[in-house]
This record gives C-alpha cells, structure tokens and sequence, in this order.
C-alpha cells in the first residue's frame, strides 16, 4: 500500500476586526471583536473550508491608542467554550500566558475544553512579553526573557503532568457494586520545582485527545527548544522562502534530542492573502487598505511589534538598530533582519508591518496565491499556514471559497474531514495514559 500523499494544514487567525490594521475600514467587513454573531460566522466559513484550526490570540493589556483589532475582545478561553457547541469539526485554539496563571487552573480549562467540544481543543502558549501587561497582575515589571521561558517550561510540564494524572477508564460508574472510581487509575502529581508546587490531581477525566493540542509560536532559542520538545502546532513568522525553509529545517532538526519524530510538529507560517479576479484588481485591494494607513497608528504597531521604540526616528532614514530587550524576539529578529538586508526606510518597514503585523503578504489571484502556497509547502518550508485574513468576513470566505478548491484540485488539502479530533485533523495519535505508555514501550 502506497503511504498516503502529504497534505497541507490551515488554521485562520481571527480577529474580527480584521488582521490588516485598517481592514475594518473595508465596505462590508466587521468592525468589532466583540460580535459573537461574526466570529460564529467565520466558524462556519472555516468548517465549510475543511480547515484544521481557528485560533484565538490574546493581549492582557490596552492603551486608548491601540489598533482596533486589539482595543477590545473576547478572553478567548470563554469564546471557544461557546464556539464548541456551534461546530462540529474545526479544531479551536486559544492563547493563555504562561507569566501571569497557574498551571492548574490552565490543565483544567483546556481539559473542559476538549471534553466540550468532543476532542478539539488546543492551548497556545505563550510568555507574554508587553512590558505593561505586568502592571495589570501586582508586578512592577516583567521578568526577563530567559527566565519567562524558563518558568514557561515548568509550566507546561506541569500542565501535561495533570493531564496525566487519569488513565482511561477511571469512572466505573458501577450501580450494581457501587464503585464509581477506579483509584488506581488516578494519581497525584506531587510536582515540586523552582517555580510551581502542585499536588494534584486534577479534578477532571482524562481528555479525549489524551492531552489537548499544544501551540507555540516563539522563535528565540528557547522558544524553539520549548516547542521542539513540547508543541504540537508552531506558528511562525517569516518572509521569504529562503529563510523559511532554513527555520523550518532548524526546528525540525532539534526534535530528536527530544525523541521526536519531525512529522509530530506541524509549522504554519503565518499569511495574509489579498486576493483579486486578476493580479491589477489584487494590488488595487491591497493598496485600498495600505492608503488608510497612517505614520502615527503604523509607527504604534511597529514599536509593538518589533519590541523598541522607533516612533522619534525619520520615516525615510534606515530601521535604527534595536537596543539590548527583554521583550519578544521572534518579530524583533525577522522584522530587522529583513529590513536591514533589503536597506528598508523606517517608512518601507511600517507600510509592511501595518499590512499584516509583520507576517507575510500574498497578493494576487486564487491560482497564483496557490502557486506561493504550494511551493513552500513542496520546497520545505512549511507544513501548512496560519491565514490571516485583512478583514471578516468576505476576506475569509474569498480564501475558503476561491483557493480552497484549487488547493484541493491539486490534491494538496483535504476534501472532508476524516476524523472527528483536531488530532485526527492534523494526523497525530492520541496521546497515551502513562500506563499505556509503558505498556508500548515495553511491547518494544
């Protein structure tokens, strides 16, 4: 039997007042973050287009000043909660940072989460590196890089230990005999370390994917090693196949350490397709959106995004060089990487930061975005994409509804889905119970 053609995996990154900075400026797109009716709507158009994921992100800070899309939304945990009982298929991913919970309480939400929606829930960790979220949980500061990661680590090692601490089969549920627990089918975790103490177990049934999908997205050194060892799902930020390729065989490369096999992790770089008829009408769209832009909200998200403050340099000068940071690295290295090798201006820098955060664009027609699409996939650069739409929901459906189906002719995406969990959507097996565990690998 010939093995099964490898296929591309899509997530769609939702904010639903659109992922390009002023694509709710746009005739018919949403304007809001805070209409469930809407993010409903781009469920649907993401079930009807087969996709793997939607993706929550979070912030936990806010200034007047911000970009729309960041102004006000949904905690995302709560939203995928509600969005489980309007969908069947769709995996549903949520952001919770590592610096500012508690491992238990995020063992518990997801693993509620994944009982909810029958298996389809994902957990993005991240360390959170906005120096003013600090302010908003009793700190005076965030902690340095390194350490974030560090206590990040612990972190999701604690979590996946309370996950563990159920095998299957504990509720017996027996009304003849009256035993309702197995209790040699649960445990404590009795975890102990720098920095979390937590007893367990937790009080809720292993979860039917066994443990829920683990999301990462830092580029940094011990970003990768994090999502190397622990992560189901990496997003990425790059911009150029070259340098795509190289991250994705560096990832890639560090799983053995860790005795993993590469195709457990899957790398969606993330992407905004402007699409048109023809490639005129797609860079006539796609300038539509940059002509709303301004100096003073670009320069605002490129600070953001690239971590330092560029707001006081000239707009025709060259991107200056960051200081010494703690903030997040992945933006930080890509942005000024590529900005300092292609000799961008400041201003060439913020019209491309200000169109997709500083993910990469695709403008053109369906079959030329799914001409790019598929040579990165071919050319060993990515396993699928992250596709973040400048505007909902018409930008959304444009993509599900135009190159979807030439993703498919090419037999390069799936035409239904065949299993019922975001595991079986993204081809890995359920995670064992640690008894199973041991069993496998004693049948070795």
């Amino acid at each position: 039997m010939s093995a099964a053609k490898r296929q591309m995996h899509l997530g769609v990154f939702v904010l639903g007042a659109g992922n390009h900075s002023a694509g709710w400026r746009y005739e018919g797109a949403a304007v809001s973050n805070n209409d469930l009716g809407v993010i409903q709507e781009i469920a649907k158009i993401a079930e009807r287009g087969k996709f793997d994921l939607l993706f929550i992100s979070d912030g936990l800070d806010m200034e007047p000043g911000d970009l729309p899309s960041f102004l006000c939304r949904f905690e995302p945990t709560t939203l995928i909660s509600v969005l489980s009982a309007a969908t069947r298929h769709i995996g549903l991913g949520a952001t919770v940072s590592t610096s500012f919970t508690e491992p238990y309480n995020v063992a518990r939400i997801f693993a509620s989460i994944d009982h909810l929606s029958g298996g389809r829930a994902a957990w993005n960790v991240v360390t959170s590196s906005r120096a003013k979220a600090a302010l908003n949980f009793s700190l005076e500061r965030q902690m340095d890089h390194e350490l974030r990661y560090e206590r990040a680590n612990e972190f999701v090692d604690v979590v996946r230990g309370l996950w563990d601490c159920w095998d299957d089969g504990a509720i017996v549920a027996d009304k003849a005999t009256g035993l309702y627990l197995d209790a040699e089918k649960v445990r404590p975790l009795d975890h102990r370390g720098r920095f979390f103490q937590v007893k367990g177990p937790i009080n809720t049934a292993r979860c039917p994917q066994g443990h829920p999908v683990i999301i990462q997205a830092g580029g940094s050194p011990t970003g990768l090693e994090l999502a190397a060892r622990t992560a189901d799902v990496v997003f990425s930020v790059v911009q150029e196949l070259d340098s795509a390729q190289k991250a994705y065989a560096d990832l890639k490369g560090r799983m053995a350490k860790y005795g993993r096999s590469p195709d457990r992790l899957a790398v969606l770089p993330g992407v905004m397709p402007i699409i048109g008829t023809t490639e005129a009408e797609a860079k006539e769209k796609l300038a539509l959106l940059q002509s709303w832009l301004t100096p003073t909200n670009a320069l605002t998200l490129v600070t953001g995004r690239i971590g330092y403050d560029v707001s006081g340099y000239p707009l025709d000068g060259p991107v200056p060089p960051p200081p010494p940071s703690e903030g997040g690295q992945t933006f930080h290295r890509v942005l000024y990487e590529m900005a300092k090798r292609q000799n961008m201006t400041l201003r060439d820098l913020y019209n491309l930061t200000a169109a997709a955060r500083g993910h990469w664009v695709v403008c053109g027609t369906p079959t030329s975005i799914a001409d790019t699409l598929e040579e990165w996939f071919v050319e060993g650069a990515a396993d699928g994409f992250n596709i973040l739409p400048p505007y909902f929901p018409g930008a959304f459906a444009d993509f599900v509804d135009l190159v979807v189906p030439e993703l498919q002719r090419r037999g390069l995406f799936r035409r239904a889905y065949r299993g019922t969990t975001l595991r079986d959507h993204l081809g890995l097996p359920r995670v064992l119970a640690p008894a199973e565990r041991r069993e496998a690998v004693g049948a070795e």
